[in-house]
């Protein structure tokens, strides 16, 4: 009987079609606070936050004052939203309505003052900024003001302190994506060309990702083929295996892109840093396999291969071998000096193949020698000497077919060495490279996590 008897007491003769206040010229004072409950999704492609929130409005009504002695002491009350009069605040980054729950009724004391709580699914649009994904952080703004009443009509003010506002997470829930750093307010007044100035309080949501999912399936795997590409050019430049392992790792990272693609934000304003990474992570796949491919064509034995340039081995295999401390140029000198031995034992047999049967080199010493032998062995003697001749043609020939052959194993032997220089110098740019290029990343996404 007694919250009836109030009830129907406040209500009785209420207007809820005009503003609370006795005097025209009194403003209402609307005092405004927000909790955030959680983050449901961000949108990047369409820019668009979703947030749940907890919504508080704290005002005086004049009219809904009642002595508390009249109903039995009562100083509280609840009372049906639709029957009494609300501010017309709504958020001006409002692009759909949520599925919020539908709070029926307030609270108001004894004094007139209104209490409005409600929780609000909010779909609000943000500029969200996705270049540094995955180590991301947003901030997006909540616009609370009155869509109608200007500033002297309806004012706004925070409810709680803003330090209190700030790092509130007493009710958030912190098992998601995202992870919500401070919510900061602020008070500012807004006019258009030169009207009424509006009331707005305005409640900045930052919020933070948490790379972690991303880093174990975007980058790690990146990361391993790359290691991978490094770990490739210790294979021998003249086999043909590290061509078709480029070409394997080549083709394997380009899958590893289709697969991500679709976890990768996308917006039509700009592309995120990572997929800058992959971009150029691709470009040095594509740069390591176009080196390999010259150094292998380079040490490939040709039978018609030109000398190598004095100038080529000066720089490469004087000067850059010494910079780059390579010590296997001992094996061609090695081999380089096996050869003239060889050289050398095939022009000994020929010098010996070039005596006659009786051991001297003169035919006429031959002769002074045999000259008590019979005119039929002086006659098989000729024709034993002319065989001997043919025998030193062809022994010549194949001299100088070995010494081609050895010449070219030369020119062979010094290409591959200029390639093997070459391939240590090139590899060490290239590690350079992308040595510099992680430490540029890794330090512009700590730079913005700390920030």
């Amino acid at each position: 009987p007694t919250l009836r008897r109030l009830s129907h007491h406040l209500l009785a003769h209420y207007q809820k079609g005009s503003r609370p206040v006795r005097d025209w010229r009194t403003t209402t004072n609307v005092a405004i606070d927000l909790m955030v409950y959680a983050i449901l999704s961000v949108d990047e492609k369409n820019q668009v936050l979703t947030t749940y929130i907890w919504y508080r409005q704290h005002w005086t009504d004049e009219f809904l004052k009642w002595d508390p002695a009249r109903f039995d002491n009562l100083t509280q009350i609840s009372l049906p939203v639709e029957s009494i009069w609300v501010p017309d605040i709504l958020i001006n980054e409002f692009v759909d309505v949520g599925k919020s729950p539908h709070v029926p009724y307030v609270y108001v004391s004894h004094h007139g003052e209104v209490q409005n709580l409600k929780p609000i699914q909010v779909m609000t649009a943000c500029s969200l900024d996705i270049y540094s994904f995955p180590f991301d952080v947003q901030n997006c703004s909540l616009t609370f003001t009155s869509w109608l009443h200007h500033i002297r009509d309806i004012n706004l003010s925070l409810w709680r302190q803003p330090e209190l506002v700030k790092f509130d997470r007493s009710v958030f829930m912190n098992q998601g994506e995202w992870e919500l750093l401070y919510v900061l307010s602020r008070f500012q007044e807004f006019s258009v060309k030169s009207s009424d100035s509006y009331a707005e309080m305005k409640f900045y949501v930052v919020i933070r990702r948490r790379p972690l999912f991303y880093t174990v399936s975007l980058l790690l795997p990146s990361i391993f083929l790359m290691v991978m590409d490094i770990v490739g050019f210790y294979l021998p430049p003249h086999s043909g295996e590290r061509v078709s392992f480029k070409i394997t790792l080549l083709l394997g990272y380009s899958v590893f892109l289709i697969i991500v693609s679709d976890t990768l934000p996308a917006t039509a304003v700009g592309t995120p840093l990572i997929g800058i990474y992959f971009v150029v992570c691709m470009a040095l796949l594509v740069i390591s396999l176009t080196e390999t491919i010259l150094i292998v064509r380079l040490v490939h034995k040709q039978d018609l291969q030109p000398h190598v340039p004095e100038w080529v081995k000066h720089l490469l295999l004087e000067r850059a071998a010494i910079l780059l401390c390579v010590r296997d140029r001992k094996k061609f000198s090695q081999s380089r000096t096996q050869s003239l031995e060889i050289s050398r034992q095939v022009e000994n047999n020929d010098s010996t193949a070039k005596l006659t049967p009786y051991g001297c080199e003169d035919p006429r010493e031959c002769g002074a020698v045999g000259g008590t032998r019979s005119t039929l062995a002086f006659a098989d003697r000729t024709e034993g000497l002319a065989a001997l001749q043919e025998v030193l043609r062809e022994t010549t020939a194949i001299r100088q077919l070995l010494e081609k052959r050895e010449e070219f194993r030369d020119v062979a032997r010094e290409w591959l060495q200029v390639g093997y220089v070459l391939d240590v110098l090139l590899f060490r740019v290239y590690l350079a490279a992308l040595l510099a290029y992680s430490i540029t990343l890794g330090t512009l996404w700590s730079v913005w996590r700390d920030a």
